[in-house]
């Protein structure tokens, strides 16, 4: 099972966190958290170093999701490989991206996925077959827009078959639409608004890659987004402040 595909699919908004190599994935997994992201764009880890991390979240209750540097099929498969359930590309910038990013996640004869044998924490089937059936399914594909040229094509991009979540860079969003990091700015937001009703309107779930600061996570759910990525560390350190400060 996806437990976070099965939380969209039930209109519910799943909140998850980043995590490293070297993390303690399962404290991670196990404080609540739906999903851990484990991004290998913007970090020094590279996808196959992760292994070990991702297979650390069997147990948890949190889902363990990859971002990959680029829309490319070795690392796609790289990342699947090791036990992803959810796949996220950065820059997909038109329809034609967003399909071979779903073909190339999804086993024959929805996509053309190499096989590697039964790979990630997924149950126990009676079939090869079953197995591939139950992953083209559960696996949780979300493309990211973050450029205006996706934009221009956000219509187009949202009907493509397979995808689960269209997932907004906000940085570089901002950046492509000449209001850098201004994450106030009302043509931000009719964007976001934007994105949020074209989501709805295609049976997409609206995500965040994370929640800017100056936006409440509260504002995003009611532009209509229902998944986003909350940094743990603080949340961390107040929690142990807040029990050292009950025994003192």
């Amino acid at each position: 099972m996806n437990r976070v595909k099965d939380m969209l699919k039930a209109g519910q908004t799943a909140v998850g966190t980043t995590g490293r190599a070297n993390a303690d994935v399962p404290f991670l997994g196990n404080s609540g958290y739906d999903y851990i992201l484990f991004d290998t764009q913007h970090s020094t880890d590279d996808i196959k170093g992760l292994a070990g991390a991702v297979a650390a979240t069997s147990g948890t209750p949190a889902t363990p999701i990859v971002r990959v540097g680029d829309l490319r099929p070795d690392q796609i498969c790289y990342a699947l490989d090791i036990g992803a359930k959810g796949i996220v590309v950065p820059m997909v910038n038109t329809p034609e991206e967003a399909a071979d990013m779903v073909n190339w996640c999804k086993y024959p004869f929805e996509g053309v996925r190499s096989s590697a044998g039964m790979r990630g924490n997924w149950g126990e089937f009676d079939s090869y077959r079953e197995y591939m059936d139950h992953v083209n399914a559960q696996l949780l594909i979300a493309p990211m827009i973050e450029t205006q040229q996706a934009l221009d094509c956000l219509e187009d991009i949202l009907a493509v078959p397979g995808i689960d979540v269209l997932l907004v860079g906000p940085s570089d969003l901002s950046i492509n639409i000449n209001v850098p990091l201004d994450y106030t700015n009302p043509k931000y937001h009719a964007t976001l608004d934007r994105i949020g009703a074209a989501c709805a309107d295609a049976g997409v779930t609206a995500g965040m890659y994370f929640a800017p600061p100056p936006i409440p996570p509260a504002v995003l759910v009611e532009k209509g987004f229902r998944f986003f990525t909350i940094p743990w560390l603080d949340w961390a350190t107040e929690g142990i402040r807040n029990g050292l400060s009950a025994i003192r």
